[in-house]
């Protein structure tokens, strides 16, 4: 039976109960609608959709990112960061070691399950990695005025490698989650020999996860 976290908890990942060779990070949220009046309904601009994106941090012991990869040239004079670093993300989907990989980019959200999910091998996390932090943030949220405060539903679950949910924590309806447009939900770390799993549900102002990785460097 799966366990229904609250803010600050946590629980040890057991490999005698659960199948731990593959365990899935699902996060899921749905947008809050707005009340509009009829000749808003009508015309009114078309508002953009919300786009969350979840991000991991691979930390070693002192709690820090120590692989930022390197950066690729796109053409066009575009390029990108972070790419085989310890931050997983929409443009860098999969971490060098093959044990933790993000499924892809859910632009919309609100499908009723899990809208974006980071898998993770438990059992094979090189031995330098001490903790892999889960966060969510909402792509110019800040330009768009989208922020926490209009997301319902949200959630972090782990769910083992048979299917079975181990453990969920559901965001409640906190106005200090208004104009915050980031998230850092929750963080599985070692401990005794194992894994735990912990409910953090810490918000931030700022809507690039850049800012927060700057705490882990």
């Amino acid at each position: 039976m799966a366990i229904n976290l609250q803010k600050g908890q946590s629980i040890n990942l057991d490999k005698n109960v659960n199948d731990l060779s593959q365990v899935t990070i699902g996060l899921g949220w749905k947008i809050r609608s707005k009340k509009k009046g009829f000749f808003g309904k009508m015309f009114g601009p078309e508002e953009p959709e919300f786009d969350l994106d979840a991000v991991a941090f691979m930390l070693d012991a002192n709690d820090k990112v120590v692989n930022f990869g390197h950066e690729k040239d796109l053409g066009g004079g575009r390029r990108i960061g972070l790419v085989d670093s310890d931050v997983i993300f929409f443009n860098n989907l999969r971490h060098p070691s093959g044990t933790v990989w993000h499924t892809g980019d859910e632009l919309t959200g609100g499908t009723g399950g899990d809208d974006e999910r980071i898998i993770v091998r438990l059992d094979q996390i090189p031995p330098q990695y001490n903790k892999i932090l889960f966060l969510v943030t909402i792509y110019q949220g800040r330009s768009r005025n989208q922020h926490f405060g209009l997301v319902d539903g949200a959630f972090i679950r782990a769910v083992d490698n048979k299917g079975a949910e181990i453990a969920r924590y559901s965001l409640s309806d906190d106005s200090s989650y208004d104009n915050q447009c980031s998230m850092v939900f929750g963080e599985v770390y070692r401990k005794d020999g194992g894994w735990k799993f912990r409910a953090t549900g810490n918000a931030y102002y700022s809507d690039s996860f850049v800012e927060i990785l700057k705490s882990y460097v």
